[in-house]
């Protein structure tokens, strides 16, 4: 029984590991894409701390987050809180919820961008093979609607991804990149553009 749960945990150590390392890979990736390599380097170090990876090995399931899988089984969870309020790439660290009217502060630049290079990194890991722009883009219309952020942070993030479903990521990368590399100003362009096309008529661009 002593045996078999010690091995059940080094399985889990092992897996977790794996897991985080390889989303560290993607991400650097797409923080160095991005403009940003060292944040792809230190992103997620927190990981590594007690309280975090603990709870990740009591709670590991190879198809969803620990964190996910805590809440779910106890109503919180702790690694979270720390998570949370020790990386400002999370739009949570930037939430002021201790007031009568709750806001999203809007994050700094450098920072929605490792958000980005974040939540692309964790679907290349969740979706494996099956991982596609149109499936990121999905997944993150409907999280926008649950969690406290910035409106011209989420749009700026969705604007960014839309994008990316055009198939030609390195473009949208480059084309941030000659922005300064300011993501807000890059999102702001096209946002701009489309809504120039939509108040123009057919009859007006012939």
């Amino acid at each position: 029984m002593v045996k078999q749960s010690l091995k059940n945990t080094l399985k889990a150590i092992c897996l977790h590991l794996f897991r985080v390392l390889k989303h560290k890979y993607y991400v650097f990736i797409y923080c160095c894409k991005l403009g940003i390599p060292w944040q792809g380097i230190t992103h997620d170090l927190s990981k590594f701390s007690w309280i975090e990876f603990s709870e990740a090995i009591k709670f590991y399931d190879p198809t969803k987050s620990p964190i996910a899988v805590a809440k779910e089984k106890q109503g919180y969870s702790m690694a979270w809180i720390h998570h949370k309020g020790h990386n400002p790439h999370h739009c949570e660290y930037w939430a002021d919820s201790l007031s009568t009217n709750p806001k999203g502060l809007q994050m700094p630049n450098k920072y929605v961008k490792e958000l980005i290079a974040d939540y692309l990194g964790a679907g290349k890991v969740y979706f494996g093979r099956s991982f596609t722009y149109e499936k990121e883009l999905e997944y993150w219309k409907k999280l926008k609607t649950q969690i406290l952020i910035h409106p011209t942070t989420a749009e700026t993030v969705t604007t960014v991804f839309e994008l990316l479903t055009l198939n030609a990521p390195d473009l949208v990368f480059k084309a941030i990149k000659s922005n300064e590399g300011d993501v807000y100003k890059f999102a702001q362009s096209f946002t701009s553009f489309f809504q120039q096309v939509k108040s123009t008529s057919w009859q007006n661009l012939k």
